[in-house]
């Protein structure tokens, strides 16, 4: 994972791409980028079926083996309309590597470890994501073909590690097995995902708050350069922040929080700093606001994003954890199709300003949904 995302460059700068370089219109580009969350849901979808029927091993080396040449062809691609297929393709292709990669997590780890068994998987991701924004930001200076080249290389090299190392490696299924036949008064047997109302409904809350964080990768860059008149260079700088304040910071908070709150407790905690730090880019002066806000959106991320992966795969029972994490799945690439689309057209018609406070509000009002839905999930320690 810390491979893979020492080459993340092309999504963080993929609307200043299309604008700068492309010289699309901010519609245009919200369309393209929508068409990236069109291809995480059927990524999403399609992995975590995959994954239930063929493992997450071959699941996650083809996901990671087939991304190599699309982010090498992408580059040719220069209109709205098929640079919106490209990148739907690419979604498509690298979101079936999600469910498949939070199974084998589950997998591979210990049930008492899980929740930082996930955040451990997420540290390197944003230590690689600290790292791929910031490098980005420099090539882009010479030549934006470069994002697109790295981050094939990177897959690359990630694909052929992970073969030559996960290819015969065990994991923990007795343990595992014991730990879902211990919770199957909870979790009925092999209950269909889409069946499971009160899941569905953390799904949907799950897709609201993604639909406010996924600011970061959409009209976030682009305020940072319109707005601040910020270089590419200095925007890839406060983009790689927040995944050097994820990895320094994760495990220690994750550990904090599972001692001290109940993994909603933490989730509705994670909901409202994210509306805090929307509310602080309203009328804002100085780039150390820019820092501040990017800061607690970061703890914001890592109060929810490994929690509600805990959640699911312990809603879930052994043989459908690929189906609830890709149900899952499908609400962060939801979002991947709203938030672009969304936050460009808002701030086409309005400018920022009405943006960040309606981001704000959403987040505050999935925050109080997180905690209504609390008392649904049947166990304590949820």
């Amino acid at each position: 994972m810390l491979i893979n995302r020492m080459g993340a460059m092309v999504i963080p700068f993929l609307g200043l791409y299309m604008t700068e370089h492309l010289h699309f219109s901010l519609k245009e580009t919200g369309i393209v980028l929508s068409f990236f969350g069109l291809g995480a849901i059927s990524g999403s979808y399609i992995g975590g079926k995959l994954t239930d029927i063929h493992g997450h091993f071959k699941i996650q080396l083809l996901s990671l083996c087939l991304t190599v040449p699309l982010f090498f062809f992408l580059p040719v691609l220069k209109t709205p309309v098929s640079l919106s297929i490209g990148i739907f393709i690419l979604s498509l292709v690298a979101e079936t590597f999600r469910p498949a990669n939070s199974v084998s997590i589950a997998y591979y780890a210990k049930p008492k470890n899980l929740t930082r068994a996930l955040s451990l998987n997420r540290m390197a991701l944003n230590l690689g994501f600290s790292i791929g924004p910031a490098v980005g930001g420099l090539l882009a200076a010479f030549s934006y073909n470069w994002l697109f080249y790295g981050n094939g290389v990177s897959a690359a090299l990630a694909g052929f590690i992970f073969y030559i190392y996960f290819k015969r490696r065990e994991g923990n299924k007795k343990l595992i097995k014991r730990a879902n036949d211990q919770e199957t008064q909870i979790q009925p047997l092999a209950k269909s995902p889409y069946k499971d109302k009160t899941f569905i409904i953390f799904n949907v809350l799950c897709a609201f708050y993604s639909i406010c964080f996924f600011q970061l990768l959409s009209t976030l860059p682009l305020y940072y350069k319109q707005v601040y008149v910020l270089k590419d260079s200095a925007v890839g700088i406060i983009l790689a922040f927040n995944g050097l304040v994820v990895f320094l910071l994760e495990m220690f908070l994750v550990h904090i929080a599972e001692k001290k709150l109940t993994y909603f407790q933490t989730i509705t905690l994670g909901a409202a700093l994210l509306s805090i730090s929307f509310l602080l880019l309203i009328n804002s002066a100085g780039v150390w606001v820019l820092f501040l806000s990017m800061f607690i959106l970061s703890v914001s991320e890592i109060f929810v994003f490994p929690f509600t992966s805990t959640v699911t795969l312990k809603r879930a029972h052994i043989s459908n954890q690929g189906a609830y994490m890709g149900l899952n799945g499908l609400a962060f690439s939801a979002a991947h199709i709203l938030s672009p689309s969304i936050g460009t057209q808002v701030v086409a018609a309005f400018g920022f300003d009405v943006l960040w406070f309606s981001i704000a509000i959403l987040a505050l009002i999935t925050t109080i949904g997180f905690y209504l839905i609390r008392n649904k999930f049947n166990s304590p320690t949820i």
